[in-house]
């Protein structure tokens, strides 16, 4: 749902924090979630530095996220709740795992890409069952991973906030 998005937006940035580069992360140096490729990516030149991913503006944040993750998996038609606990499983593996795994839980053709057909199987199913489900699947893929050992924790951490906040979403 268009509404949430700057509220999802804040839940995620909680999560993913500032700077970091881990030794062990495959995606290397990141800040607010961005890594130093996807920003180099979304200002279509290579950074002049690392400082250069330290000092990225809000407004990048934002639109980074809206456009690469938010609009690929087709938040603004997902019931409250699902759009963000999709939302957030694309921001920490890509947007084709979260659909994929829909379009699983749904019948839908596993193609990684949210369109009508999926997005109509979407709405026949209750959105609790689904965020259970979504949630179910990526402890499930976060357990297979191996980099589970270092980061696991803090990942079915993530995942189970996620959850709490996407039903408690659909409380209010």
């Amino acid at each position: 749902m268009e509404a949430n998005f700057f509220y999802s937006l804040s839940l995620i940035l909680h999560h993913e924090g500032g700077f970091v580069d881990h030794s062990e992360d495959p995606g290397g140096a990141t800040n607010k979630g961005i890594t130093h490729k996807t920003y180099a990516e979304f200002l279509g030149r290579p950074l002049e530095d690392v400082d250069e991913l330290k000092n990225i503006p809000d407004e990048h944040v934002q639109e980074i996220y809206k456009k690469n993750y938010w609009d690929r998996v087709m938040a603004d038609e997902l019931d409250t709740g699902l759009d963000l606990a999709t939302f957030d499983w694309a921001v920490n593996s890509g947007p084709g795992r979260p659909a994929r795994v829909l379009q699983s839980l749904v019948g839908a053709k596993e193609d990684g890409v949210i369109g009508p057909k999926t997005m109509a199987r979407i709405k026949d199913t209750d959105t609790v069952v689904l965020l259970n489900a979504l949630a179910k699947n990526r402890a499930d893929y976060y357990r297979s991973l191996k980099t589970f050992d270092t980061f696991g924790k803090g990942w079915l951490r993530r995942n189970e906030e996620t959850l709490e906040a996407a039903l408690e979403m659909r409380e209010a």
